[in-house]
Parts: structure tokens; sequence; C-alpha cells
């Protein structure tokens, strides 16, 4: 089973990231769950989401405490410690950032993918970014599923910019 820790802060679509994984995988034939921690957040707050993408049926029902992968949506939060919690060696993590220093022996990839959203949605909202990146790193989830399940989840213009976004940022990293 591969799983997924998602960090953000609210407003920044960790929960909608986590989602759409979720549907490309289950398109690529996998069985899935995503699923937020939702408490007391608001606009701003540090905020998680997860996801699981196995072969068969996924049955566990509590957040990831040991991921796969890490993706981080925003670079001030990783200095929290709950990114690094339960880290195992094998671990990779994504971040948005041009270049940083996370203080793990990890494999990191660092891309920028606020410089292309504001660029191309004029704001910094980078979850369809990083899951464009998620798929070109991992292999997981193949970028005509991620583009499909952007297109059952947004319509019109917003598909068609996020869709871009997913393609700009696989492209790129």
């Amino acid at each position: 089973m591969i799983e997924v820790r998602i960090h953000g802060r609210g407003g920044q679509g960790a929960v909608t990231c986590a989602v759409l994984m979720a549907k490309a995988a289950g398109k690529d034939g996998k069985y899935t769950q995503a699923f937020g921690a939702y408490g007391p957040e608001r606009r701003g707050a540090p905020v998680k989401a997860f996801c699981r993408i196995d072969d068969k049926p996924v049955l566990i029902r509590s957040q990831v405490k040991s991921p796969d992968y890490v993706i981080v949506l925003d670079s001030s939060l990783l200095g929290l410690p709950e990114v690094k919690d339960g880290l195992k060696a094998e671990t990779i993590i994504l971040v948005n950032a041009k270049e940083g220093k996370l203080g793990v022996k990890n494999k990191t990839h660092f891309f920028d993918a606020s410089s292309i959203a504001i660029e191309m949605m004029e704001r910094d909202i980078v979850n369809t970014a990083m899951l464009g990146v998620f798929s070109k790193a991992t292999s997981i989830v193949s970028l005509e599923s991620v583009i499909k399940s952007i297109d059952d989840n947004f319509k019109g213009k917003i598909a068609e910019i996020n869709k871009k976004l997913v393609e700009e940022s696989y492209k790129k990293s």
C-alpha cells in the first residue's frame, strides 16, 4: 500500500489534492482512500490530508502515520515537527519551493509550483501543480488520469487552468 501525507495551509487545497490523487489512481485501476484531518482549522492554518493507494481494497481508517510520500504545499511549514513525523528512510518528500533545507536525509524534490500557479491563475494555489509533480516523480498516478480527475471535479475555465497547471508542472519537474 502506498500512503501519502499532504501538508498545506487552510485554503490551499490539500484535501482537494488528496481527493484528485485518489480519483486519478482509481482511474488507473487502483483502490484508494482520501480524507483530510479536520479540526478547528481556518484559512491559513496548517492542515493535513491523506491518500492511500493499493491494488486491493483499502480497509485502514486512520491517519497516515508513516508515509511513503510527503507533499508540502507551503514551504513555511517545513519547520513544523509534524512534517517530519513518522518518516521512513525511504520516504520521498516533494516541496513547493525553489530550494530549501529540511534537515532530514530523505530524498527531497523541490519544485517552485507557486511561480507557475501565480503566472497561470494569478493565485498561489498549488495543489494541482504539485499533483503534476507527484505524477512525474512517482509514476503512481498517470498524467492522463490526473487530467481526467480534474475534469470530474472542476468545470469551465477553472478546469482548463488546473489541467494546464498539472501539465506544465509535470513537464518542468
